[in-house]
């Protein structure tokens, strides 16, 4: 079976790959090149698992300066109510 590219691979489902391989490595059942080739997909896997979650800090950070005080919050509170519009 050929492993799927890892940048094709969501998050999810390089999280759940890189899970079954040190459950796999943890058993001891491979032979040693099964467990040199399961080991070195792991290390794939967890440096773009690394990347993609250093990625979203990122962009979490700049979401949270965009929203830090500095930036200026419309002001929703004083806005007409439109729950009755319909009634």
């Amino acid at each position: 079976m050929a492993d799927k590219n890892i940048e094709e691979m969501t998050f999810k489902e390089a999280s759940i790959e890189l899970e079954q391989i040190v459950r796999s490595l943890e058993a001891g059942d491979l032979e040693l090149e099964e467990s040199l080739e399961r080991y070195g997909r792991g290390v794939e896997l967890l440096r773009s698992l690394r990347a993609r979650l250093n990625d979203a800090e990122q962009k979490v950070r700049v979401l949270l300066d965009a929203t830090s005080e500095s930036a200026p919050v419309p002001d929703t509170v004083s806005a007409p109510s439109t729950a009755f519009i319909n009634e």
